[in-house]
């Protein structure tokens, strides 16, 4: 086995990455920016190094730098995490060239694999059913458009390179087509330097299935089951969940042998995912390969009893795959929250801030898991990605592990920034997300936005949970004393408890907040035996907090 690697990236998959290899015995070092010279993935490595700026493209998309850095600390390997450098061909070859081990496909497969149009070109050889489309050489307008009308409208315009739902384009009817390209190539232009797009016919209201698949050196292929994504806002992932809800056995095992298919065609080694969507009749069309981890694998993880990061570990080193495709078993049910700083209620605008308090429900990972990539006293800042960590439930069917992940969101508390918590909590409720084993044909990909829709205004009130919130910090003190009061030395004092005791009435304290330019108005309670506020005449207890 390697003796270091070196992790490049950041956040909850480089402490994710960090934790597999410490049991198994390899060194680990962390890169970071200025940004991150003291976040908790540096903490979980052996070793740092400080390779540039705050912004992405001074540290974790430098590939020189990242390269230098690993010859200097002497690694064996380079695990990329996801995002950054990942599905980057050229830095796969650049390590290919220093000779130093890149966990994961080869320079050639992430190539292949990376522009839609030519996976579309080597799955289709290999039999894996496609939409109809067009994804050719000629990029002029008349042949996109003529394409188009020979697909049949509603058609999809889609950048062949990159991904999260940029340079995407639907398009309802022909007068609409030539504004809709011209858009989607500026779009792609800007995010991946290359403005190529493809046109499929576009399925209204899809789901988004994707399957884990994993290889060896040795020309072994398994598959670990399926994953539904569907519930997305703008192509970007919410909530994900295994296996798939409502899938008929046939399905499930021809989802299966079509992602193996695909990953034998590439001459695929490590970990990958082929990402599919579905129609409501279960028919399903191969979309693309990301031949990397995928952010969503912990709920493979948990309903297969596998660590997939132990596998890659394993693989990279010339180790056969862990174990046969009949040896892998599918067992419960699990569900993936992404926790993001953002503000649901501004149009999900990212939040940035100190993270001043942090609690979160665990149980060693048996069947509640959090993976986060944030400690108290960080810095959430504007140069990355949002997400701060994942929550992760498991049980023995699905609406159990949805009850757990509730309990586990409810018991998620962090302030000095905003988080999406609330709405997951929301969103798990939804009864087209909720009910989908009785009703799979309401769970699509519009899901999140027809909620959006139909709710207008996410949070018309102040929540109860962040007035609570608000007042143990504001009282930190005094709720402290309340709990264990100290105060005089004289046991026969009557200042020896500060219990909020009054003569003919209790202890009142009003506070007065505004909060998305509403006016509230808080009245705390305190009395020897406990806490309570009232908000919008309602009034809840402050018990059993502990710091």
């Amino acid at each position: 086995m390697f003796s270091k690697i070196l992790i490049a990236n950041r956040g909850e998959i480089a402490v994710r990455i960090a934790r597999t290899a410490k049991k198994l015995g390899i060194k680990t070092v962390a890169v970071c920016s200025e940004a991150d010279v003291n976040a908790l993935h540096t903490t979980e490595c052996d070793q740092k190094v400080m390779i540039g700026g705050s912004l992405p493209s001074e540290s974790y998309l430098n590939g020189r730098r990242i390269i230098d850095a690993a010859k200097d600390m002497g690694v064996e390997a380079i695990h990329p995490g996801y995002g950054f450098l990942s599905e980057n061909a050229e830095f796969a070859a650049l390590c290919e060239d220093e000779k130093i081990k890149f966990i994961g496909p080869s320079s050639r497969v992430i190539q292949a694999m990376g522009l839609k149009s030519s996976a579309k070109v080597i799955v289709e050889k290999a039999g894996v059913p496609l939409l109809p489309g067009f994804h050719g050489e000629d990029q002029s307008d008349k042949t996109l458009s003529g394409e188009a009308e020979r697909i049949g409208y509603p058609v999809l315009i889609k950048a062949i390179a990159g991904g999260g739902g940029k340079g995407m384009r639907v398009v309802d009817q022909a007068d609409q087509f030539l504004a809709a390209l011209a858009a989607a190539r500026r779009e792609a232009k800007n995010s991946f330097g290359n403005e190529q797009v493809l046109i499929e016919r576009y399925i209204q209201a899809p789901r988004h299935i994707e399957v884990q698949v994993f290889a060896d050196q040795h020309e072994n292929y398994v598959h670990l089951y399926e994953r539904d994504c569907s519930l997305q806002r703008r192509y970007q992932k919410v909530i994900e969940e295994a296996p798939a809800p409502a899938i008929p056995g046939e399905t499930r095992k021809a989802l299966g042998e079509t992602a193996v298919a695909v990953a034998k065609a590439v001459g695929y080694e490590g970990a990958g995912t082929v990402e599919f969507i579905m129609d409501e009749d279960f028919q399903f069309y191969f979309m693309e390969m990301n031949t990397r981890l995928q952010v969503e694998h912990p709920v493979t993880e948990m309903i297969t009893e596998e660590d997939l990061v132990e596998w890659q570990l394993r693989v990279a080193y010339g180790e056969p795959l862990p174990k046969k495709q009949e040896e892998i078993k599918l067992n419960g049910h699990a569900v993936e929250c992404r926790v993001y700083a953002e503000n649901p209620e501004r149009d999900f605008l990212p939040a940035s801030g100190r993270i001043e308090y942090l609690k979160e429900q665990r149980d060693g990972g048996a069947t509640v898991r959090i993976d986060s990539g944030v400690k108290v006293g960080d810095e959430v800042g504007v140069y990355y990605d949002p997400m701060i960590s994942k929550i992760i439930s498991w049980d023995i069917n699905r609406q159990a592990a949805l009850s757990k992940m509730d309990t586990a969101l409810k018991a998620y508390h962090l302030a000095g920034i905003q988080t999406n918590t609330n709405f997951l909590r929301q969103l798990i409720c939804v009864p087209d997300f909720h009910n989908a084993e009785k009703e799979p044909k309401n769970l699509n990909t519009g899901v999140i936005s027809r909620y959006i829709e139909g709710r207008g205004q996410l949070y018309k009130q102040l929540s109860a949970e962040t007035v609570a919130l608000f007042l143990i910090f504001e009282l930190k003190g005094a709720f402290d004393n309340h709990i264990e009061p100290d105060v005089s030395a004289d046991p026969y004092s009557p200042w020896k408890q500060v219990d909020g005791w009054r003569l003919n009435r209790t202890a009142n304290r009003i506070f007065r907040i505004t909060c998305d330019g509403k006016p509230y108005e808080i009245i705390l309670n305190i009395t020897p035996k406990k806490m309570q506020f009232t908000l919008d005449a309602m009034t809840y207890e402050l018990s059993e907090w502990s710091f």
